[in-house]
């Protein structure tokens, strides 16, 4: 069996899709219908599953098609696993330089101030979270505590936890149920997704491109199609990975 942990990221700016849909589906059945026959609807034990679909990738360098061609080896057949990030750049609690949100910093250099032989440097996100309070399987609340945020938690942030056993899974709150009036307030969230597997307090939480293990979804396979001019644009459905 594939383990849902050490799971290969997506290459999301790689791909350059022209859009992309997180959503998630499947969070509750018809209980019949009542006086009125509208359906009555209940929540499911798992309250539904991350969805994501990257929309009409920009594939033409020659490298970008071998990428291609990977994610279809590697996915088709829905029976291998990758993290894919959802990115939140533009709407998470994020600092601002020149108006524009900075979920992660890049070019850190080394400690004696030297690069990498290529130039390029460290990165790290500039937020993160951490979990205050233990708590339990499918649990629908907790507790959180941020470092480096721009703006309180409000309406509805996605987040990232890395379980130990269910890999990374992504969450995202449908209201703030209490501020504590701390310095650094503690949150009480509401999940609309339950905790895929109990968390300790001191857990780490990301809210800088939050990832979520996924797969292909059933009955999707990613084809090499090309065009003219080595063009090719690709539409990648995954869902949560169980």
């Amino acid at each position: 069996m594939v383990s849902f942990i050490n799971q290969p990221d997506l290459y999301l700016d790689f791909l350059k899709p022209s859009g992309f849909l997180i959503d998630v589906a499947g969070g509750a059945t018809e209980g019949g219908k009542n006086g009125l026959q509208e359906p009555i609807s209940m929540d499911t034990w798992g309250g539904g599953y991350v969805i994501c679909t990257l929309e009409s990738c920009y594939v033409q360098a020659p490298q970008e098609h071998e990428y291609v061609n990977q994610l279809g080896a590697r996915l088709n057949r829905s029976i291998r696993f990758i993290n894919v990030p959802i990115k939140t750049d533009w709407m998470g609690p994020f600092p601002t330089l020149d108006r524009w949100p900075q979920p992660i910093i890049s070019g850190i250099p080394h400690s004696d101030g030297s690069r990498f032989s290529d130039g390029a440097g460290y990165s790290q996100a500039t937020i993160y979270g951490t979990v205050t309070e233990a708590a339990a399987l499918n649990a629908g609340i907790i507790k959180l505590q941020l470092t480096g945020n721009s703006r309180p938690l409000r309406m509805s942030d996605w987040f990232a936890i890395p379980h130990p056993t269910k890999g990374w899974r992504a969450y995202r709150y449908w209201d703030v149920l209490n501020v504590s009036s701390d310095i650094n307030p503690i949150y009480t969230i509401a999940l609309e997704i339950p905790l895929r597997e109990a968390v300790l307090a001191g857990t780490r939480v990301e809210l800088a491109r939050p990832k979520c293990v996924m797969k292909l979804k059933a009955g999707q396979t990613i084809p090499w199609r090309v065009k003219g001019f080595w063009r090719s644009e690709p539409t990648i459905e995954l869902v949560e990975a169980f």
